[in-house]
Order: C-alpha cells, then structure tokens, then sequence
C-alpha cells in the first residue's frame, strides 16, 4: 500500500487530502511544518514514503529550499508540489530543481489522483526492472525457479536453454498464464548477454502514447503531462534483452516504430529528432495467433518475421499434468513462507481435485488457488474444502480430462469473493492480499456486484 507524506499549513487542506487518499488506498501522514517532515526522514534506514506532496509555501521553511534538500539527501523520492494561481513561477523553478511535477490549486480530485498513479506505476516498473536486474546478477531465478515434471516441458525447456546462446530474436507463444516471461528470463540468463539488463514490459496495459513513451523515452513537452525527460526502457535494456509481453495488442503505429529498431537498431524519443543507436535482444510474447493477425491485417507481417526468428510454444498445464504436483507444492512453499503460516502439505483428495481439474488459468490459477488455500487453512493441511468450487466439481463427478463448467472470470469472482470475506470486506487489506491496486479492486467489485450482503 503506497505512503504519501502531506506538507501544507493549511489544516483543512491536510484533513480533506487525508480523508481522499485514505480512501482511494494510500496511506498517508501529514505534517503542517517542513521541518517537521524533515525532521520524520532524518534518521530512518528505509525510506518511509513513496511520494512526497508538498505545499511551495511554507510559513517557516521556504518550499523551494526544503526541495532542494529533499532532492539532495534523498534523490529517489518524487515530490510533487501543491501550488497557488500566483505562484506558477515557483513550481516552475520547482521542477528544475527536480520535482516529479506540480498542481495547482484548487485541484479536481480526479487530477491528483491520475498525478499520483502515473507516478507510482513509473515508479514501481523502474523499481521492478531494477530489481530483475540485480537478481539476475546475484544469480536470483536459477533454472530451478521453472518448476517441471513432465516430458512435454522439459522439451520446451531445453529448446530454450539451445536457442539462449544465440543472439536471434524469440518469440513465445501460449496461453495466459503458462510462464512465458520465466521462459524469457531463462533466455536472458542463459545468454551471452547475462550480465547486461533484463527489461519486461507488458504491451496491453498501456495506452499508445504511454506505451511509446515507456519504449522509447520521451522529452520534456512531448505531449501533456510530459514534465521532464525520460529514458525509455530501449535504453534501459541496451546491451541486454527487453521482453514485450502482449506483443500481439500493440497498435500498427507502435509496431511500424518497432520494425525500424529490429531493422536498424536506432529510434527517435519522442519529441526529439536525434536518432539512437540501441543493441537490445527482443523476445516477445503473445497468446494470440499471430499469424492469424497478420493474414487479417492487424500485425505487421514484416514485424512478425522479425521478431519470430526462433518460436517457443508453451503447452498448457491440461497438456502437463505431471507438473501439476510439483507447482502445487513449490507454490504451497511459497506461500506459507511469505504469510509465515504453519501449512504442511496437502491432503489427498485435495490433491486429486488439482490433478482432475483442467486448469483454463494455467499456472497462474494454480498459484492462485494455492495462495488462496493457505490464506483460508486453519490447519495444517490443504483440504478439499479449501478448494475453489470449479476445482472441488470435478472430483464431484465431473469425469477427468473433462473441463468444468466454469470460466475465468466466475474463477477471479470467487477467488475476490473468497479473500473479501476473510478480511471482512476490509478493501485495502484485500487488495494487498490479491496483488492488485485500490482501484481495480473497487471495479471488480462493482463488476460482479459483490456487497457484504451479496456474497455467494
């Protein structure tokens, strides 16, 4: 869950921002003194906050000093100033001291709050590949991380650990959820360029502009809400490899983009007009028939021969059932090592009901399914009863092999559900549970209309 300081003298300003991100997920502290904020930093050995959002005016430090010395002593930390009609010039010279950005006051809600997520997914992406960078040089996610049994994957896997060593471009195809970026990251570790950087980006979450500003980098004024320069991953991967993820949902105006970085290793940032040079691996990803999109117009057919130079196919965890034991127990590890829960195994019915069930998730329902029950456990076993209900169905009477009648989006509706009612509807607390923001929660919710009150 983020932290956000709040500096303002104001006291109804800091009350009503309180209660506004409080309520949209974040927690927050406030402070009516820019000493006392510093005073709150000095000392700490993590960083206590995410973001930083201050007043430029300040009745006993001057807001531009107190930034000058929060960028000093602590560079990484975004500060965005709050600012009046009349001091523009202010958060202008704020930004050149190295604020994140600025608002001005009175502020819509909805502005500050797209302000503060636009920042926090930055910040998050960059701390995530920084992270994947540092695993991968420490060793972090050696080959036991792919977890497998059967025949069918160790024949993807040592055409992947084959196909590493060359430099050609990849692309792995599978349904969601059958471990296709642990693929790409086998890739990268076991290639020439190991000890460079390993960059993900996933295609489909992002809009166009987003989406190349994020590739490409982008200057200052390149487009609204274009406040300061940014490197785009390409540079951030060079020398390494970047995995795109979701290549298939990427729009004809960023694949013609792509195609001249594959041909011609250099691209433009957006708003500039120098060219760069980049030397970066791809391998892409996608649970589309590509070839499909390019015969009906909606994939670049050049692009597509560009990045297919090798294919890897993922079958999917129905095709492999042999590696459903092994995923369930390394993921049962998993989980009672992260929630520091006692859960010692899994019972045998229950783990008829993983083997029968066909899994249209793929490894991601079952690590889902497997987080879910140590959550719920109260013992020290993995019943059936602690089972989603699609899994329980089959050993039910469901014949094996045979997949349920229940799809994915009623398997997401009882997972929330589930997780909903173990916290007592605590939204926040779900939502850290499940992985996912304040906000996406409260649309799953309106969704699949789940109310204290009407809970299956």
């Amino acid at each position: 869950m983020p932290t956000i300081f709040i500096c303002d003298d104001e006291t109804e300003i800091l009350r009503y921002l309180d209660k506004l991100l409080q309520a949209n997920g974040y927690t927050v502290e406030t402070f009516q003194r820019g000493t006392d904020l510093l005073t709150r930093l000095d000392g700490v050995a993590a960083m206590p906050c995410d973001v930083i959002l201050q007043d430029v005016r300040m009745p006993d430090l001057d807001g531009l000093q107190m930034l000058d010395q929060l960028c000093k002593r602590w560079p990484d930390l975004p500060v965005v100033i709050m600012t009046a009609h009349g001091t523009i010039d202010d958060a202008i010279n704020a930004i050149r001291l190295g604020a994140y950005d600025y608002i001005t006051k009175p502020f819509p809600k909805e502005k500050l709050l797209g302000v503060l997520e636009r920042l926090l997914d930055h910040r998050r992406l960059a701390r995530e590949n920084r992270l994947l960078r540092e695993g991968m040089q420490r060793g972090a996610g050696s080959s036991d991380a792919i977890i497998f049994r059967s025949q069918a994957f160790r024949e993807v896997y040592d055409l992947t650990l084959q196909v590493a060593e060359s430099d050609a471009n990849i692309l792995v195809m599978g349904e969601s959820g059958t471990g296709k970026e642990l693929i790409a990251s086998a890739l990268h570790r076991n290639s020439p360029r190991r000890d460079k950087p390993f960059v993900s980006l996933n295609c489909a979450v992002l809009s166009d502009t987003l989406l190349e500003s994020q590739l490409f980098g982008h200057v200052r004024g390149a487009f609204t809400g274009a406040v300061m320069n940014q490197k785009g991953l390409l540079e951030e991967a060079d020398g390494g490899t970047l995995f795109l993820d979701e290549i298939g949902d990427v729009s004809p105006a960023v694949q013609a983009k792509l195609l001249r970085v594959t041909q011609e290793k250099d691209f433009i940032v957006l708003g500039s007009t120098r060219t760069r040079k980049v030397d970066v691996r791809f391998v892409a990803a996608t649970n589309k028939d590509l070839m499909n999109e390019v015969r009906e117009g909606r994939f670049r057919e050049d692009l597509y021969y560009r990045l297919n130079v090798i294919s890897i196919s993922l079958p999917p965890l129905r095709e492999r059932r042999d590696d459903i034991e092994p995923l369930a127990r390394h993921f049962l590890k998993a989980s009672t090592r992260r929630m520091k829960k006692d859960v010692l195994g899994i019972e045998d019915d229950a783990l008829q009901a993983l083997l029968q069930y066909d899994w249209p998730g793929n490894v991601r329902e079952l690590e889902n399914v497997m987080e879910r029950a140590v959550i719920l456990a109260r013992g020290g076993m993995i019943t059936i009863g602690l089972l989603p209900l699609g899994a329980r169905r089959e050993t039910a009477g469901t014949p094996a092999g045979k997949t349920p009648l229940i799809g994915l989006d009623e398997i997401e509706r009882l997972h929330i559900t589930s997780i909903l009612k173990e916290t007592g509807f605590h939204k926040s607390q779900a939502a850290t549970i499940l992985g996912i923001s304040r906000k996406t929660l409260d649309r799953k919710i309106s969704e699949y209309n789940l109310t204290p009150g009407n809970n299956p």
